[in-house]
């Protein structure tokens, strides 16, 4: 895995939307491209029956991509989902940084996040400890083997990404 590629982990509800919400944008004013993949468990659809391009999906077309001049989509079908390292690897090879939020199984490095109202356990330590924790982001003081950030600082979450993942590769 590349060093510019880095998951957001923790329990729902715990805020990592709302956090990298800030953090990309941050790092969008700092003129960086930034790549996310929003790890989904459940089925979502983003075709909708009577469209174009939910007809030529459902007619079996494999791969299925709307394109305007602002943005594009594409529909893929697939029998194994792919590793998020081939994601990365397949469609941000423009970006400076890709975020995930989710993939706790996956192999890349973690940032987890941890809220004291929460008063959880730690996915990536105790009996878990995995090695690609990389940082923990907090609103509590915790003594780890890794950087704790300030879960409520965007700021200082986008300048770790900065330098952990981005400056080294340029």
């Amino acid at each position: 895995m590349e060093k510019r590629a880095v998951s957001f982990v923790a329990k729902s509800g715990t805020g990592k939307t709302t956090l990298l919400e800030k953090v990309i944008a941050e790092l969008k004013r700092r003129g960086y491209k930034v790549g996310v993949i929003k790890h989904d468990a459940h089925r979502f659809d983003i075709d909708h029956p009577g469209k174009d391009s939910y007809r030529l999906t459902a007619a079996g077309a494999d791969t299925m991509l709307i394109c305007s001049p602002q943005k594009l989509a594409m529909v893929k079908q697939h029998e194994t989902a792919p590793t998020v390292e081939e994601l990365v690897a397949t469609y941000f090879a423009d970006a400076d940084i890709v975020i995930t939020e989710g993939y706790k199984m996956g192999g890349m490095p973690k940032i987890e996040l941890n809220r004291k109202e929460r008063s959880e356990t730690l996915i990536c330590r105790g009996e878990n400890n995995d090695p690609t924790l990389v940082a923990v982001a907090s609103d509590q003081p915790l003594t780890l083997d890794v950087p704790v950030l300030d879960l409520n600082d965007y700021v200082a979450v986008a300048d770790f990404l900065v330098e952990r993942f981005i400056r080294d590769t340029k």
